[in-house]
C-alpha cells in the first residue's frame, strides 16, 4: 500500500523534475520544442552540468512519465522513486536554478597591461604563471588581446644573432603580430550559464570566441576581475 512518505518521495520528484523542465524551456534558447528529452539533446553540447548528468536526467524523463501516468488520483501513486533518486534529482535542480557565477570559474587576478608596458614585463609574468592570453589596455579601456603565440612569433621575426633586445620594447609593438581575436565582456554577476551559452552561439556561427572578460558590469572600459577561455568551461565537467 502507497504510504504518505511514499506519496511524499513522488511529490518531490514531480517538483524537482518540473524546475528542471521549466528551466531547460527557459534556457535552451532556439530550441523549436518543449519536449523534455529533446530539449535535453539540444542543450548537451552547450551546458556541462547536463553533460554531466545527462543519462541521469535520460532516466528520471522517463521514471517521470511512469510516475504521472501511473497516478490513480490526485496524491495517489502506483509507481514511487527511491529515496536516493528523489536526493540526486533536487540536487541536480538546485544545481541548475541557482548556479555558480562566471567569476566563481574564471581565472583570477587577471594580468593585464597598457599598451606602453615594457615586454620584458609581462615574460616575466608569463614565466611565473604560463597564462596564454593577456588583455591590452589603453587608458580608455579594452583594446586587444596579447598571445603567447603572438609574443613567439615577435621573437622568431626579431632576433638579431641569436639575441633580442628588449629594453625598449613596449607591447603595443607587438600588435601586428596578434591578429584581431572575439572577446565578449559580461559583469561579474553573471551565471556560468550566460556564459556558455555565449561560447556556443560563436561555435554555432563557426567562430572561435578566445575569451570572456568579467568587468564589475560588463563594460570593457572597466578592470578586468576575471577571463574564461574555452578550456575553463571544459574544466567545469570535472567540478559540477
Amino acid at each position: 500500500m502507497t504510504t504518505g512518505t511514499d506519496n511524499e518521495l513522488s511529490e518531490r520528484f514531480e517538483v524537482a523534475f518540473n524546475k528542471i523542465h521549466t528551466w531547460l524551456q527557459k534556457n535552451i534558447k532556439h530550441a523549436k520544442t518543449t519536449k523534455y528529452t529533446e530539449l535535453l539533446r539540444i542543450g548537451f553540447p552547450i551546458h556541462a552540468i547536463i553533460r554531466k548528468h545527462y543519462d541521469d536526467l535520460k532516466i528520471y524523463g522517463r521514471l517521470r512519465n511512469s510516475i504521472v501516468h501511473d497516478k490513480v488520483e490526485p496524491g495517489f501513486y502506483i509507481a514511487e522513486p527511491h529515496m536516493s533518486v528523489v536526493e540526486q534529482i533536487e540536487m541536480i535542480a538546485s544545481k541548475i536554478n541557482e548556479p555558480r557565477t562566471a567569476l566563481s570559474i574564471a581565472t583570477k587576478p587577471v594580468f593585464y597591461y597598457l599598451e606602453d608596458a615594457k615586454l620584458k614585463d609581462i615574460l616575466t609574468v608569463i614565466n611565473r604563471k604560463r597564462y596564454s592570453v593577456y588583455p591590452i589596455y589603453n587608458q580608455s579601456g579594452y583594446k586587444w588581446l596579447l598571445t603567447a603565440e603572438g609574443i613567439i612569433q615577435w621573437f622568431s621575426q626579431n632576433l638579431v644573432e641569436n639575441t633580442v633586445y628588449l629594453d625598449e620594447v613596449r607591447v603595443k609593438d607587438l600588435y601586428s603580430f596578434n591578429p584581431p581575436l572575439s572577446v565578449e565582456f559580461v559583469g561579474q554577476e553573471t551565471d556560468m550559464f550566460v556564459v556558455e551559452e555565449i561560447f556556443e552561439e560563436y561555435h554555432q556561427k563557426n567562430k572561435k570566441l578566445e575569451a570572456v572578460i568579467l568587468t564589475e558590469t560588463g563594460d570593457q572600459s572597466e578592470k578586468p576581475l576575471g577571463i574564461i577561455t574555452s578550456w575553463d568551461l571544459v574544466e567545469i565537467n570535472a567540478l559540477e
